[in-house]
């Protein structure tokens, strides 16, 4: 059953072993009970902040084994599938489904520069292999290449099954031309100025924060979801400084660090990132430093998420 994907999203850390040699089990059943018990939508398991890029295979098919078992319906679990080479991002895809996922996630090919068409015809061999829905992930950073509004119309004009897109631009814009271009085929899930966003006619989000602050990331959006704006700017102004002191000492990928030793300090230890990622150990007394002010900041937006009666 193809179900509707609305709202925030945890795009989840993998939890590995304390020697960082395997998934850890035991912990992963944990941090996904404590998503549920703090009312997240949904969860995305093995994209960015999941760090897909350093999993094996058969770390990649038990991890999403896992996920689906425990999840049990209660929520959509969708998977990355995320790949430099067709065949074998087709590959991931099948897997996912096969094993249960709900959905997918998929940033282009990424470190080539495709064009246009050869975009195109990634999404059409993984869309003609699949019957699940696929999220597109615009994200420049990381791909190398800005998914136009245009590119992305084709796409779901093309594709029954490509009715998502996660947009990472940071072109606040883009929401409203992917909409348009689209006639609203597309349902956008904001990367960042959630309200703005919501404003312009989004319906969810993909984040992060959701590692450490579930209930206040999965509630403010539900907020904005509701016209409830400025409440839900409350929260997110307070996200906002908590994610500038993150970005302040590693801006690409200081997230899986930074997730993982929240979700720790939150009392859902995860183990560590895998190289080449830098450690939270590795950071030494900067990454405390850091901490010691994100930690209130938290503290914060939870007093503020029970006054909203989230």
């Amino acid at each position: 059953m193809v179900v509707e994907l609305r709202g925030s999203y945890t795009v989840a850390v993998t939890p590995f072993t304390a020697d960082g040699s395997s998934i850890d089990v035991a912990a992963l059943r944990k941090f996904l009970d404590w998503q549920l018990a703090e009312n997240v939508p949904g969860i995305i398991m093995l994209g960015t902040t999941g760090e897909f890029v350093a999993v094996t295979d058969d770390e990649r098919q038990q991890l999403i084994e896992e996920t689906v078992k425990h999840i049990a319906g209660r929520i959509p679990v969708l998977v990355g599938a995320m790949a430099a080479s067709t065949k074998e991002a087709v590959r991931r895809s099948t897997q996912a489904e096969e094993l249960g996922a709900d959905g997918l996630m998929i940033l282009p090919p990424f470190y080539y520069t495709p064009t246009d068409d050869e975009i195109f015809r990634h999404y059409q061999a993984i869309s003609e292999a699949v019957q699940v829905p696929i999220m597109l992930y615009n994200n420049p950073v990381t791909s190398n290449v800005d998914m136009s509004a245009k590119l992305v119309a084709r796409l779901a004009r093309a594709f029954e099954n490509v009715r998502y897109i996660k947009e990472s631009s940071q072109e606040l814009g883009r929401v409203r031309d992917v909409l348009e271009a689209s006639d609203g085929l597309i349902n956008v899930f904001a990367g960042e100025r959630v309200v703005d966003s919501y404003l312009l006619g989004a319906v969810g989000y993909v984040n992060p924060y959701g590692n450490y602050i579930p209930r206040a990331s999965a509630g403010f959006v539900k907020l904005a979801a509701e016209g409830r704006f400025e409440e839900a700017r409350t929260i997110q102004r307070l996200i906002d400084e908590l994610d500038e002191i993150i970005a302040e000492g590693h801006p690409t990928y200081g997230h899986q660090c930074y997730s993982k030793e929240l979700a720790a300090r939150a009392g859902y230890p995860v183990g560590t990132v895998r190289p080449p990622l830098t450690t939270f150990a590795q950071l030494g007394a900067e990454g405390e430093e850091r901490v010691s002010r994100i930690l209130p900041i938290m503290d914060r937006i939870s007093q503020q998420a029970k006054l909203l009666g989230l």
